[in-house]
């Protein structure tokens, strides 16, 4: 197997009309990532080295997200939509250059499991020229009947031109399809359109391939592996089959998850054996995660890294470039961004740290804020390791706090601090006797002569 060469020509040219979008449907994303890009890691999982995409509607927006996800796919525009056997030809310079195995996906069937693909190439390893890839279902309705004699499969029939006793089998098409490279054109050249429709379907080449002799099989996957998403009911069902797989295989690698059906995953979200997670915690794209972290009920967290030991939560929101080194903290109701908390630095509650270094064992009082952003640039904060920063500071970036500084609280830094120095950033308080009640009455007075 891992001798032959592969293509995969994975077709996305279908407008989606049915999502009610702007946006080309495959595109849409399933756990944070286009459900084409699903169907692309898929094919290289089993082995295609190169990929084909046939795409039509936004073409140039289906380009650009391509560039993204694969690089070095052929893209291959579809001008009219003659049916699926037409569109697998617009690839046809791509299918000629004689791939030993050439397999044939849909762009909106994100589910796919790389072992099914990979059972699909055996076969054809194994002298079969077409190799439809089907499922079985108790409800069969709507869907095309495998037609199979003495193992063999001898013809795809459509629900409405099926026999009383075709109706009943359950094996079903599910669409995709291995083909062997040195078969593939002379194949889907055969296929006419003497149809209702007049379109050129792929399925005909499962009779063409039979009557000049060649092997046509079957095999099986799940449902799963087939379901194809025309609308946003649908994707939403996708994204459910997608979650529940990643929580089986995370709690499977020694993850606990508290409530596995509120935790959700991205694409390429890592985490590590003996980290917990509580409930309903989002993890967006762009999350490494190591062993031994807690993270607590309903944090979100995307683009961060989390080292060893870390506590997070709960209702933490780690943004894009957050760096959290072992065994730091960052408590509840609090947001870093583009900054790094060192080792068992701790940022409890209420507070924004963004564009900084927290340098290790650096505590951070409640209600603090780096003031990052002055409407047109970001700035720098700089906490040195065992500072100690009272709660409601404002720390106006650039600035630097030393090792070992003590911000008293409430205090706005404006100026760079030096190691182990005390700073004070607020007024001197003064108080003044009565003055509160005489507030009282006057502020009362104005209110009772605004009712009159």
């Amino acid at each position: 197997m891992s001798q032959r060469s592969c293509l995969s020509v994975i077709l996305a040219a279908g407008e989606g009309t049915r999502m009610k979008s702007a946006l080309p449907k495959v595109l849409h994303q399933i756990a944070g990532l286009p459900m084409v890009a699903h169907v692309v890691k898929a094919a290289e999982a089993a082995g295609a080295g190169d990929q084909a995409l046939v795409i039509g509607h936004g073409a140039e927006e289906m380009r650009k997200a391509a560039a993204k996800f694969a690089p070095k796919a052929e893209s291959f525009v579809q001008e009219k939509r003659l049916g699926t056997a037409h569109a697998v030809l617009a690839a046809r310079d791509a299918i000629s250059k004689g791939y030993d195995d050439v397999l044939v996906m849909f762009g909106d069937t994100p589910l796919i499991d790389p072992g099914a693909l990979i059972a699909a190439r055996r076969k054809l390893a194994e002298g079969v020229a077409v190799v439809v890839i089907g499922f079985r279902t108790p409800n069969p309705t709507g869907y095309g009947r495998l037609i199979e004699k003495s193992g063999k499969l001898v013809a795809i029939r459509e629900e409405k031109d099926c026999s009383e006793e075709e109706r009943e089998i359950t094996f079903c098409n599910g669409g995709l399809m291995a083909v062997a490279g040195a078969q593939a054109l002379k194949l889907l050249d055969a296929v006419g359109n003497k149809n209702a429709k007049g379109e050129y379907y792929l399925t005909d080449i499962v009779e063409i391939a039979s009557a000049r002799g060649l092997d046509v099989v079957a095999t099986e996957a799940s449902f799963e592996n087939a379901l194809g998403i025309n609308n946003r009911s649908e994707l939403a069902q996708a994204e459910g089959i997608w979650q529940a797989r990643r929580r089986q295989e995370a709690m499977l690698s020694g993850v606990t998850l508290i409530a596995p059906e509120t935790v959700y995953f991205s694409h390429d979200t890592e985490i590590g054996a003996d980290t917990i997670v509580e409930p309903n915690v989002w993890f967006g794209p762009g999350v490494k995660i190591a062993t031994g972290a807690k993270i607590h009920a309903f944090s979100h967290i995307e683009g961060a890294t989390i080292a060893s030991n870390c506590d997070v939560g709960p209702y933490a929101r780690l943004r894009p470039g957050a760096d959290l080194r072992q065994k730091a903290k960052v408590g509840n109701f609090c947001e870093v961004k583009q900054a790094v908390v060192e080792e068992g630095a701790k940022v409890n509650h209420l507070t924004y740290i963004g564009d900084a270094r927290v340098g290790a064992g650096a505590n951070i009082g409640a209600g603090t804020i780096t003031c990052n952003y002055d409407g047109y640039s970001k700035f720098f904060t700089d906490i040195g390791e065992g500072a100690f920063v009272g709660s409601n500071s404002s720390l106006v970036a650039p600035v630097t706090i030393g090792m070992g500084a003590y911000i008293a609280s409430g205090s706005v830094i404006t100026e760079s601090v030096p190691d182990d120095a005390l700073a004070f950033g607020r007024a001197r308080q003064k108080t003044i006797p009565g003055k509160g009640k005489e507030l009282r009455e006057r502020f009362a007075s104005a209110a009772a002569a605004k009712k009159k």
